[in-house]
């Protein structure tokens, strides 16, 4: 009888479906639902008043931002790993280590907002809407990319998103025309324009700036200096590396750019100077990026990999963000390894995808010149060959 009684049981018991020990975890934990932190205070210049040094940090704003960051962590290591393989060719640059610069702007503006870039284009290009799997087969060239494939690496678009400008500099005078157009449309939208320490020396730059002041416009220039020009350190290319003055006439704040609080917290600051008609304002976020200038520079030879590691074991902004929600009861680290093994799987189901999408038909190399217009010919590479173009 009691043979019976055990086996009985037994048999109920093996029926009853068993959590993992960690999701068990997780769901047992008591989270605070949200918390108060201290940011570092910015640098101002003409500005009576900036950023708060204070912010508030929500559960569900820490678990998507960590999310966000770390897929753009891993969607740009994928990206060298297929570069490596050759799935990608031609101009790749990636932006590991400046993840809180894109998450946080993107976190203290609006949606309807406008946002333009340089090259280092691909984590901007997610926090601005598009997917994972969009972004890698565009840099494989395949047709579900985000720009047909024929964008690659440097050209990509969303709504509201302009890319992803191939030549250094030249999106300043285009964000200071977006900001224009917002200007003339009334709509209390405002441009974020970035671009890098080595751009910041362009002559265009400086022209932007001076029509953006002269109108009266709501443009965010944005210098993202992550102390290499390509090459080059900002000490040994620029005579004066306080780039949040280079304005001369317009307001600057100089940022801590690995801490996405700051980040969110001075946008929304700018955003509000700029939507109040005072104009434009100036950002320089402190960066950081962890491979070369591009996937054909090793990224040691212009400095050493004990400066690389320093950076990663201090100010890696993913472990900085990770640490104030785990002391502060935001999440638990079993959570957040939870997280690590969604993104992982999401970034490899993308890859796959990016690898055996097809790529886009010869006859498909005139289409979408025009946005909305009725099918015309262009001639290709000589005069017999021509190609439809198709909206």
């Amino acid at each position: 009888m009691k043979k019976m009684l055990t086996a009985a049981v037994s048999r109920v018991l093996s029926g009853v479906t068993q959590k993992p020990a960690s999701r068990v975890l997780v769901a047992s934990c008591k989270y605070s639902n949200n918390a108060t932190f201290e940011i570092k205070k910015c640098d101002l210049y003409r500005l009576e008043e900036g950023p708060p040094v204070t912010t508030v940090l929500t559960r569900e704003d820490g678990l998507k931002y960590y999310k966000m960051m770390q897929t753009i962590r891993r969607m740009e290591l994928k990206a060298d790993q297929l570069y490596k393989q050759k799935f990608i060719r031609g101009f790749c640059h990636l932006c590991d280590g400046q993840e809180a610069c894109c998450v946080g702007l993107e976190a203290g503006i609006n949606p309807t907002d406008h946002v333009i870039t340089s090259y280092r284009a691909h984590g901007l290009s997610y926090t601005r809407g598009l997917t994972v799997r969009s972004i890698l087969a565009e840099l494989t060239g395949r047709r579900a990319g985000c720009a047909k494939g024929k964008g690659g690496s440097m050209h990509m678009y969303a709504k509201n998103f302009y890319g992803g400008n191939g030549i250094v500099g030249a999106q300043g005078p285009l964000g200071a025309g977006v900001a224009l157009a917002c200007k003339y449309k009334g709509n209390n939208e405002v441009c974020l324009t970035l671009y890098g320490d080595g751009a910041a020396n362009q002559g265009q730059i400086s022209e932007a700036y001076n029509m953006a002041a002269l109108w009266n416009l709501p443009c965010i220039f944005i210098c993202e200096n992550n102390r290499y020009g390509m090459g080059t350190s900002v000490d040994r290319a620029a005579a004066s590396t306080d780039y949040y003055k280079r304005g001369n006439f317009i307001p600057g704040l100089r940022v801590d750019g690995m801490d996405i609080l700051c980040v969110r917290e001075a946008t929304k600051f700018a955003a509000d100077y700029c939507r109040s008609g005072k104009g434009p304002i100036l950002m320089e976020l402190l960066t950081y990026r962890y491979h070369g200038h591009s996937m054909s520079d090793p990224g040691i030879s212009y400095r050493t990999r004990e400066e690389i590691q320093s950076v990663r074991s201090k100010s890696d902004p993913i472990m900085l963000l990770k640490d104030k929600m785990v002391n502060n009861q935001l999440a638990s680290v079993e959570e957040l390894k939870e997280i690590d093994v969604e993104v992982r799987k999401e970034i490899d189901d993308a890859a796959q995808f990016a690898m055996t999408d097809p790529e886009p038909p010869l006859e498909e190399l005139g289409h979408h010149i025009y946005s909305s217009n009725p099918p015309f010919d262009i001639r290709g590479a000589n005069q017999w060959i021509k190609f439809q173009s198709v909206s």
